[in-house]
């Protein structure tokens, strides 16, 4: 291997170990964030370089693929019937802040972050203002001129609700949970939420079957991120970072005893 080799080899350790702890950082800031997914990265090495005798060697490391994590995260009990968590494997529907009518699957938004209110239109919406989709991808918006509040979302996303009277009312539509073919196809755009990439597959929205996957009302789901398991990655990555620098260093004083015997 040549010595210019050797130095890029080093700097790929460099950049590459840098960019994974800036997803354990991520992971780590975001421990106390309400569904919140954990990502890792994967590594692959670089092509090697033929030295002959049938014999190669590795040009360095590259990032292969920031994956995410979709185990399910345990839940934590809340007093607002509004805040929900799903059992199971599939996604909250939510529309854009100024979504009206049905929805596409491909413009959707995902998410396993249930701590959603009705907003002064009457629209169901998370904290960001993202309109929570039934499961005909139409937002739930209730009459807001004789809503009162929310009774119960039981199981299979079937929602009641007082009215002004004290009348207990029946939304006429379930609320709809997506299941996604391909959950590595997911791509996140910030505040907790996915949309389908190209790789994801079709999503399809329907009713919480109220078996495998269930919505429980008065409950969120947390981050799935294991903090012990985080502080080790950042060990270990923190260590082949320092071990890559080394590599320069020690490259950059034999560079150091090649030029002095040239002189």
């Amino acid at each position: 291997m040549s010595i210019t080799s050797a130095l890029f080899t080093g700097v790929s350790g460099l950049v590459n170990n840098g960019e994974s702890m800036n997803v354990i950082g991520n992971n780590i800031a975001n421990v106390n964030t309400i569904g919140f997914k954990s990502a890792r990265t994967l590594f692959s090495d670089m092509l090697s370089a033929n030295m002959g005798n049938n014999s190669q060697v590795g040009r360095g490391v590259q990032m292969q693929k920031v994956d995410n994590i979709f185990s399910q995260a345990s839940f934590e009990t809340t007093e607002s019937v509004s805040d929900l968590a799903i059992q199971g494997s599939t996604f909250f529907a939510l529309g854009s802040p100024s979504a009206t009518g049905a929805q596409s699957v491909a413009t959707s938004y995902y998410t396993r972050a249930g701590a959603f209110r009705v907003d002064s239109t009457g629209y169901l919406v998370n904290p960001d203002g993202y309109r929570v989709l039934d499961a005909a991808l139409t937002p739930v918006q209730f009459p807001i001129a004789t809503f009162g509040r929310i009774s119960g979302i039981d199981s299979s996303g079937n929602i009641t609700y007082l009215d002004t009277t004290g009348a207990l009312q029946t939304y006429p539509t379930q609320l709809g949970v997506a299941s996604i073919p391909n959950t590595g196809g997911l791509e996140k755009v910030g505040g907790t939420l996915f949309v389908a990439g190209v790789n994801a597959g079709t999503p399809t929205v329907a009713a919480p079957n109220g078996a495998s996957e269930r919505v429980f009302s008065n409950s969120l789901e947390l981050s799935n991120v294991d903090l012990a398991g985080q502080f080790v990655k950042m060990i270990i990555t923190q260590r082949a970072y320092s071990a890559n620098s080394k590599t320069i260093t020690t490259v950059d004083e034999m560079t150091q005893e090649v030029l002095n015997l040239k002189r």
